[in-house]
């Protein structure tokens, strides 16, 4: 008789537990979260005026004597179940500074608004798909004997779409050191936005922030290249924010040549190395920006949400630059499951990482994002809401909130993390019934009335 796999002779083992209906509701309130927290402890709250026990809550009761909390990883190859609700608390954010709510003034819409992508510059000539590659007639090399061009006519699926036509000739180092810098980048190209701004409108240009603001949200996006590009929502409001108008002078007009000319001019210099120097980094020649209208055949704000919401869950290993696993040692860059482009990246990282003039940037740290060290996205703050008010709307819709004249002590501890193999089991069950009841609702309102959410 074949026995069970271990993952099942164990999900039967937790299914015949005595507390299994208790721990399965604790694993449905994290939404089916593949790595959960736990945690031991307890919480009572008590009446602020007369020190009365109104409610006591203790993990000893529970399950193994522990409490399970989602892991909140924002990545679906790490959770899928999180980085559902991370995506849509993404999509709110986002919305909100495009179309209102959440305290936002709907009146943001009428702002002028951009979407823009920013993108990495050329490191070296790699593979194209969709027309001839790189066709040349000379018929030359390059110093390492390779073709400097390339005839084939790729599928978008060809393993050799965005790889180096030579490794030899790619500049690995300059890409690395690039990513580094990326968040330094784009810090000093909304500086010289602004800057531009109030030289247009003749003003002083330490004068801007009396006259108008500039809000963003930007999110990052690994290309098959693995080079990282920009994508972000641009807002000029008045000088208090979202709820002041901005003067007549700024329109969304004035905002793209302020972004265009800031895209070309902006730069930034990578630490001084015997061998390299200081490498001038720069945003690439591609730049995309339009203008968002309240009323325009563009894509709708909602639509640009969306699109902003799936980057963030994706992480490095899903387009193939990278993994979403830290590596400690040169041996695990040579056994990670990427492609040899990729690999030299992240051998870069490690070469770079262990010299002393590129120590600040940390490079072994982000060897596993190939050298990219910011956030996936960021805002300016009054270009919306936040994550935390949204999980504290969300608490207090749960009926989590903290209740007023009351006073709340909380005594807890780490003590894990993660599912056994069967428990592992039934979690990606109940985060699939959950996905798929969302999706449910969803269909059902959008064929209710033409919406979708």
């Amino acid at each position: 008789m074949r026995q069970l796999p271990e993952a099942d002779r164990d999900a039967i083992h937790v299914a015949q537990d005595p507390q299994f209906p208790r721990w399965l509701e604790q694993i449905t309130a994290t939404g089916g979260c593949s790595h959960p927290v736990h945690l031991s402890g307890s919480t009572t709250t008590l009446d602020e005026a007369t020190g009365e026990i109104l409610r006591h809550y203790d993990t000893r009761t529970e399950p193994g004597e522990r409490l399970l909390v989602r892991c909140r990883n924002r990545r679906a190859t790490v959770c899928p179940a999180c980085s559902r609700l991370h995506a849509g608390d993404t999509f709110h954010l986002v919305r909100a500074g495009l179309l209102g709510g959440k305290n936002v003034p709907a009146a943001v819409r009428n702002r002028p608004r951009l979407f823009i992508t920013l993108t990495a510059p050329s490191f070296g000539a790699v593979h194209r798909a969709g027309e001839l590659c790189r066709p040349r007639r000379d018929g030359g090399t390059c110093e390492h004997g390779r073709s400097l061009g390339c005839g084939a006519l790729h599928a978008p699926d060809d393993p050799a779409v965005s790889q180096p036509l030579c490794a030899g000739c790619y500049d690995y180092t300059a890409h690395v050191l690039w990513h580094a810098h990326a968040a330094k980048l784009w810090d000093r190209f909304v500086i010289d936005v602004r800057r531009r701004l109030a030289s247009s409108a003749g003003l002083v240009q330490s004068r801007f922030a009396d006259h108008a603001r500039l809000s963003f949200a930007r999110v990052a996006e690994y290309q098959k290249r693995a080079a990282v590009h920009v994508h972000a929502i641009v807002r000029l409001d008045g000088p208090a924010g979202p709820d002041d108008a901005p003067p007549a002078w700024g329109t969304a007009e004035l905002l793209i040549d302020a972004v265009r000319a800031s895209a070309r001019r902006v730069l930034v210099h990578s630490p001084y190395g015997p061998a390299v120097g200081a490498l001038p980094l720069r945003w690439g020649a591609q730049l995309d920006a339009r203008p968002l209208r309240a009323d325009s055949d563009q894509p709708d704000d909602d639509a640009v949400a969306a699109y902003v919401a799936k980057y963030v869950t994706k992480g490095a290993s899903e387009t193939g630059a990278g993994t979403d696993h830290t590596l400690s040692t040169w041996d695990d860059i040579e056994s990670a499951a990427v492609s040899e482009h990729v690999r030299s990246l992240m051998r870069a990282c490690w070469r770079l990482g262990g010299l002393p003039e590129y120590e600040p940037l940390n490079l072994r740290t982000w060897a596993h994002t190939l050298g990219y060290r910011g956030h996936i996205l960021t805002k300016s703050r009054a270009y919306s809401t936040t994550y935390a008010a949204l999980r504290a709307e969300r608490a207090n819709h749960m009926g989590h909130a903290e209740t007023p004249d009351t006073v709340t002590e909380r005594h807890w501890r780490y003590v894990g993390s993660g599912h056994t193999p069967g428990a592992s089991l039934i979690a990606a069950g109940i985060a699939e019934d959950i996905a798929r009841n969302r999706e449910a609702a969803s269909d059902a309102l959008l064929n209710s009335d033409g919406r979708s959410v």
